[in-house]
């Protein structure tokens, strides 16, 4: 499980200027670790609510971390929907001891950072109906992420995160979608076992990305790939299968 550490990566928020994170609702954790120092404090239940929805938010932002995310929770009352927010900065160079070094250094290192939405959903239930809620999360964002209309912003990606893969149906409305978006698989325990975009999405930055299965010993898990190479992302070890 994450140690819920999100770190700051070079190159994310600086990239961006001018963007400004709304402060927390949370005035008592920040983190997992902090989370959990605080429900076993104010013994919150495991079952409740409030705590399975936290718990997997820091969860997922902890997790997402280590593909080039920066995420801060935001969720609240007024959050129009949105759980974490922040940036992500595709490391798309993958040196290898086994490339010659002047293909290395002939690999692009990184894109601008997208601005990133996400909402979280532990559900028993996914469906459709997930996807036009990720939709008006767009209008409702906070300055800096907010789009109108599909059409009216650039870099900006919406992900919806479930703790269960994604169904036919979710899958079709995202491929209809207008908005760029994205759906991940992560399982409470902080291992993301599907990642998948539609084609608005690609036309905002994520040209040539892809993703893999690899094996470790947490169990199957996804890696990204840029132009068929594995990008250095924080992994363990493992042996590369299908997509």
């Amino acid at each position: 499980m994450p140690k819920g550490n999100i770190k700051k990566r070079v190159g994310d928020k600086e990239t961006i200027p001018n963007l400004e994170y709304p402060v927390s609702k949370s005035a008592f954790h920040n983190d997992l670790q902090s989370f959990l120092q605080y429900a076993e404090r104010v013994g919150l239940a495991k079952s409740s609510t409030v705590f399975v929805g936290t718990h997997f938010e820091y969860t997922v932002a902890a997790t997402l971390s280590l593909y080039g995310f920066y995420l801060r929770r935001i969720g609240g009352a007024s959050d129009a929907g949105v759980d974490l927010l922040g940036t992500w900065s595709i490391p798309l160079s993958s040196p290898s001891t086994e490339q010659p070094q002047q293909e290395q250094e002939t690999q692009p290192e990184r894109r601008p950072p997208l601005r990133v939405i996400i909402q979280c959903k532990v559900t028993p239930n996914p469906r459709p109906s997930l996807i036009r809620e990720l939709e008006g999360a767009f209008i409702g964002a906070p300055a800096g992420w907010r789009m109108t209309s599909p059409s009216s912003g650039d870099g900006v990606l919406g992900i919806l995160v479930l703790d269960k893969p994604a169904t036919k149906g979710i899958r079709e409305a995202m491929g209809r979608s207008w908005w760029p978006m994205g759906f991940v698989y992560c399982s409470k325990e902080g291992v993301v076992e599907q990642f998948l975009w539609n084609e608005r999405a690609v036309a905002q930055g994520l040209e040539g990305l892809g993703v893999v299965k690899r094996y470790a010993p947490q169990g199957q898990q996804v890696a990204l790939t840029f132009r068929g190479r594995i990008l250095p992302c924080v992994l363990p070890t493992g042996t590369e299968g299908s997509e």
